[in-house]
């Protein structure tokens, strides 16, 4: 039977190679077929080939990506505890305006709870510090207004406490990429506190008394001031403006000369010059130089020219911080050296520590000396302990105390300080 099958099944192939037609059909099939496979592999090279190009250029740009995110991570860190509306930064790390329009603000309530060493009086007092609102406008893209509308102590007039004042009003044009001119009244580009000062941004009930007594924070003057960046981690600053009026009258004391461009007088202008470097997360290490050529306004032939110098470094490792500043006067003529006003500076060293997201302590040190040049003891220092509790990034509570150690004969304060601020 199996020979069988064999024998037939032979003879069925032999039949089917004897009909030419059929050989020749299957021929062509088979060279059709083959004549698709080609073109079907000719065309899956050229899908090939688009493919790798498209897979080098996506390559390309994600790596492009990723060195603008690195970059906007650096500034991202670097601007942490920021008010949200510093403009320092924001052009850089590619914030988005939203509108043309923008409103915001901040303010804080202070209750103190001090001795006076000196004379064993207590002192209670509780102060709306600082009202503070801000408006912004963005006329087109590469031109905006920015300003500031103060309200101090609460209530202003005649025999009253607190002032309103105009902190800023100027108007800012982009005039190239990363680089911006601002026109009118800027905060001065000096210090940690002097431009970003919003309760939320930094520990303390009350601001550190060095950038107060010596820089002095907040300041304000109207100018010009050239803002701007290069080689990705560098930020610059140069401006002339308005300068301050100090006299014998006041000591020289560099606080009390602020005009804060009210009928200013301008007999004697100043300029200032910064540097920053932000190419570490999270870390700021900056210098500025001010100039100014006569402080005293040309009231006073035994003054004259004035210069001030500024460094600090700013720096947060995940839950560490640390903030440290230098600042010193040095000041020309006989009147400013006879009492000792001729060299006035400070610093402070400020560790903290962020526990949570809410909760963060600090400690800092302080010592400042308005008369420096002077051989007697003229010198304060002051600790500061205390906790912050931020129920909210913008909200804040603050607890501190504050040891102060005060010259011979001069006031000493120590005691408590409580407060509550924002920002929006």
């Amino acid at each position: 039977m199996r020979t069988f099958f064999m024998i037939a099944l032979l003879t069925a192939s032999t039949a089917t190679l004897a009909a030419g037609p059929q050989t020749e059909d299957l021929q062509s099939v088979i060279k059709a077929q083959q004549e698709q496979i080609d073109l079907l592999l000719k065309q899956l090279d050229q899908t090939r080939e688009v493919v790798m190009e498209l897979k080098e250029q996506v390559e390309a740009n994600a790596q492009v990506a990723n060195e603008a995110n690195e970059k906007a991570e650096i500034l991202a860190d670097n601007m942490e505890g920021q008010s949200p509306y510093a403009a320092a930064d924001k052009q850089f790390a590619g914030y988005d305006r939203s509108g043309t329009s923008s409103f915001g603000g901040y303010g804080e309530l202070h209750a103190n709870s001090l001795e006076n060493k000196l004379t064993g009086e207590d002192s209670n007092q509780l102060d709306l510090h600082r009202f503070v609102l801000y408006f912004a406008h963005d006329f087109n893209e590469r031109t905006r207004f920015m300003s500031e509308l103060e309200i101090e102590h609460a209530l202003s007039g005649d025999g009253k406490p607190g002032e309103v004042e105009i902190e800023q009003a100027y108007v800012e044009y982009d005039w190239a990429q990363n680089q911006s001119l601002r026109a009118g009244v800027f905060l001065i580009p000096v210090g940690i506190l002097n431009e970003t000062h919003e309760p939320p941004t930094f520990y303390g009930v009350e601001r550190n008394p060095v950038e107060k007594n010596i820089i002095p924070t907040t300041w304000w003057e109207g100018g010009l001031q050239f803002h701007g960046g290069f080689a990705d981690a560098w930020r610059y600053d140069a401006a002339v403006h308005s300068g301050l009026y100090t006299d014998a009258d006041d000591n020289y004391a560099i606080r009390a000369g602020r005009q804060k461009v009210a009928k200013a007088k301008l007999d004697s202008g100043a300029a200032t010059g910064r540097i920053r470097w932000l190419g570490v997360p999270g870390l700021e290490l900056a210098a500025s130089i001010q100039y100014q050529g006569d402080i005293t306004q040309e009231t006073d032939p035994t003054a004259g020219s004035a210069w001030l110098y500024t460094g600090h470094v700013s720096w947060r490792h995940k839950a560490f911080g640390l903030r440290a500043l230098y600042a010193g006067w040095s000041l020309a003529g006989e009147g400013p050296e006879d009492i000792g006003a001729d060299r006035q500076n400070g610093w402070y060293i400020e560790p903290s520590w962020r526990f949570s997201q809410k909760w963060g302590v600090f400690a800092r040190y302080n010592r400042w000396d308005n008369k420096a040049g002077n051989s007697d003891d003229t010198e304060y220092a002051q600790w500061d302990f205390g906790v912050n509790y931020w129920p909210h990034p913008n909200v804040v509570f603050k607890l501190d105390y504050q040891d102060q150690d005060a010259p011979d004969g001069k006031n000493e304060l120590d005691g408590w300080n409580l407060g509550v601020g924002y920002q929006f």
